[in-house]
């Protein structure tokens, strides 16, 4: 465990204006109020936030984060108040730890509900200041380095999974890979023991057989680049255990069978230099196909930027060889903590925006926008642990996306309007639909219109968190809109129902004995049957609907118009009885469910025991919907091609058909059919009838 003094020392070292008696404050403070608490080593429990304040000193942070990191379970695990914090520390580092600070209770939570809350936590912490973020990938790293004391297994693998699945891939969002590195190292050792080990054993045996084999291709390659006059220094490692497996498992291959177990790192002085150093080596051995990769001209979403490639060296043997200049080493390693001295606000200590990453901003926005912990988690896991591809606007604008995202990512990505009033769009310039895979390099451009909004259907192929919860955000806002004006046009119905006009603040009053907010509220509760019929009309006019009226409740006296809604919103269309306009048509109405619409003859109405009757009309303009009609035609060569003639030159669009029956003579074809009404439904039956192909034709 670090000392005091050799704490203090380190800060000063890099950063000799730092505030000494602030981390003396905060040293003493820990100390005493973890007291005698213990870690499961046995160490005084004070000795972690030493060691991640320790942790932090190699990235050069400042006083306050270091602050921080001593003081970071202090308010949860001790006596300690944050208004004590605040006191004794002043508002930045109060706000720091707090943000730091783990949920209460957090074990009583199912896993899901554990790990998208802490998600949420940290992350809108961090949004504010990403010293938050580094304090707690920190205090993660350490708790990893001790996990072996840990005597539940369970408990062991549970941190061990919680840190593979989102704090490693969360320091490899920010460029720290040196944090990301050790922590699937020390997790794979956990999570899987016997491959960890097996894996060590065939490095420990491969270096003993090879003797100084790194060294050897290191100093080849140093002398070769120094020929061409490029200063370089090299250095080269075997890769780490979880990375092996990893290629192993998605190769399908042995361990002998894996060549590119070595890597090297060229750092130059230059750009230049990296891409002349590139060709040196490419001249010298030949490279493999498909290896290279260019993060210099296109860097990765963290700000990541090197050259990549494998070269085939001696002995058919595979090396990946790394190219970069030193500000882009440093950057490489510790991400968003190499620029923090330069990239922070003299006026106020906090971080500037350019250092927040454009997917940390994405990830603010989906909190707004999630229901649940579950789906929170849904949207960030998307957002972080996705491979990436690379697509540009018309204009040369770079946007990453995951793979197998579709040109509604792309354009919710570019802008939320766009993504909502997206219609279409050209991909390298052919116009392609909405659910086409964007490959890496595309060139996308998105065709909007202002008349459009989002569809129900794009939830199926949008994959980007961001996208998904616009779409969803847009759609409640929907469905909560056409939900209130249909319990409009069912409120106004009840008030007609009613003996005699109501007062002016009757609807107030009304609302009051029915305890409810708001107006919107007691529309959408009418809506959604949350309150019966009579409930509403005895409280709007006390007396009208009591004990000895409800037997004699008025009839309903109009039909409910359901034009100018959206079927699937504000209503469901039966898919029993396929109403279309036209129709004579019945509402079933079921708490907390959306109407569900029949025609006046369909037989599930009479099994409707537990549901309100509503009479419905279709509205004046209403137009459009989907017929089922039962064909059975002969079976003979292109028949089918006559029923889908017959129906396409009547101006409708079959959506959906299905072969139920079929004999030697006939088989019999369930059709779905897009149609304007119930009178274009007629003529396309009339004309199916009228085929020599068709033998008969029913609606159904």
């Amino acid at each position: 465990m670090l000392r005091q003094y050799e704490l203090v020392d380190r800060v000063l070292d890099y950063d000799p204006t730092a505030n000494e008696a602030l981390l003396n404050r905060a040293y003493v403070f820990s100390m005493q109020a973890h007291g005698s608490q213990k870690r499961a080593n046995g160490d005084p429990y004070f000795s972690h936030p030493i060691e991640v304040a320790g942790i932090l000193t190699d990235l050069h942070l400042d006083d306050e984060t270091i602050a921080t990191a001593i003081l970071h379970d202090t308010i949860e695990d001790t006596v300690a108040t944050p208004e004590e914090i605040t006191r004794l520390f002043g508002p930045s580092v109060a706000r720091l730890v707090d943000g730091v600070t783990k949920l209460s209770k957090i074990e009583a939570q199912t896993e899901n509900e554990r790990a998208a809350e802490n998600l949420r936590k940290f992350l809108l912490a961090m949004s504010d200041d990403i010293r938050v973020l580094l304090v707690k990938l920190a205090d993660r790293l350490h708790n990893m380095r001790t996990l072996h004391f840990i005597k539940n297994p369970d408990k062991r693998k549970r941190i061990a999974r919680e840190t593979m699945d989102i704090y490693a891939p969360l320091a490899e969002r920010i460029g720290m890979y040196e944090f990301m590195k050790e922590m699937q190292t020390l997790a794979f050792a956990q999570l899987e023991p016997e491959a960890y080990e097996s894996i060590t054993k065939r490095l420990a045996q491969l270096k003993e057989g090879g003797g100084d084999r790194i060294a050897k291709i290191g100093s080849g390659l140093k002398l070769l680049l120094s020929r061409a006059g490029i200063e370089a220094e090299i250095s080269g490692r075997e890769k780490h255990p979880y990375s092996i497996w990893k290629k192993m498992a998605e190769r399908h291959i042995s361990f002998e069978q894996l060549s590119d177990i070595m890597a090297f790192r060229a750092i130059v002085p230059t750009e230049e230099a990296c891409y002349a150093a590139l060709g040196v080596i490419h001249r010298r051995w030949p490279m493999v196909p498909g290896r290279f990769k260019d993060y210099i001209s296109t860097p990765k979403r963290n700000g990541y930027r090197s050259l990549h490639t494998s070269v085939i060296h001696a002995d058919n043997t595979r090396v990946e060889i790394q190219i970069r200049t030193h500000d882009m080493h440093e950057e490489a390693e510790l991400g968003l903590a190499a620029h923090w001295a330069y990239k922070q606000d003299p006026m106020n200590g906090r971080v500037r925006p350019d250092t927040q990453v454009s997917w940390i901003r994405d990830l603010v926005e989906i909190l707004d926008n999630a229901e649940s912990p579950e789906e929170l988690l849904e949207h960030t896991k998307m957002a972080m642990y996705q491979d990436r591809i690379f697509a540009f606007t018309p204009k040369g604008e770079l946007h990453q996306l995951p793979k197998g995202a579709s040109p509604i990512d792309f354009a919710y990505a570019v802008h939320t309007d766009l993504g909502d009033q997206a219609v279409g769009a050209k991909i390298n310039g052919r116009v392609v639909p909405l659910r086409t895979t964007i490959e890496n390099g595309d060139q996308v451009q998105i065709l909007r219109s202002k008349a459009q909004e989002p569809q129900a259907n794009w939830l199926n192929f949008a994959i980007t968190g961001k996208a998904r919860a616009a779409i969803r955000r847009h759609l409640r806002h929907k469905e909560r809109v056409e939900t209130q004006a249909l319990g409009r046009k069912m409120y106004d119905e009840l008030v007609s129902r009613l003996p005699a006009p109501l007062a002016g603040n009757a609807q107030a009053m009304a609302m009051q004995r029915l305890k409810v907010a708001d107006e919107a509220a007691l529309l959408e509760a009418i809506a959604r049957r949350r309150l019966p019929d009579a409930a509403v009309m005895e409280a709007l006019m006390p007396g009208s609907a009591g004990a000895d009226a409800l037997r004699d409740l008025p009839p309903q006296s109009s039909a409910i118009s359901i034009r100018g809604l959206t079927a699937g919103v504000a209503f469901d269309l039966a898919e029993c009885c396929h109403p279309v306009p036209g129709d004579r048509i019945v509402g079933l109405r079921r708490p907390d469910a959306g109407i569900e619409v029949h025609t006046i003859d369909c037989p599930v109405l009479a099994a409707a025991d537990d549901a309100d009757w509503v009479d419905l009309s279709w509205g004046d303009k209403t137009e459009g919907a989907t017929g089922r009609i039962s064909v059975e035609v002969k079976n003979e060569p292109g028949a089918l091609g006559t029923i889908a003639t017959i129906i396409g030159a009547q101006k409708a669009n079959i959506v959906n058909l299905r072969l139920d029956n079929r004999d030697t003579g006939f088989h019999t074809n369930t059709i779905d059919v897009e149609v304007h009404d119930v009178h274009h439904l007629m003529r396309v039956i009339g004309a199916l009838r009228a085929a020599d192909a068709v033998n008969s034709v029913i609606r159904v």
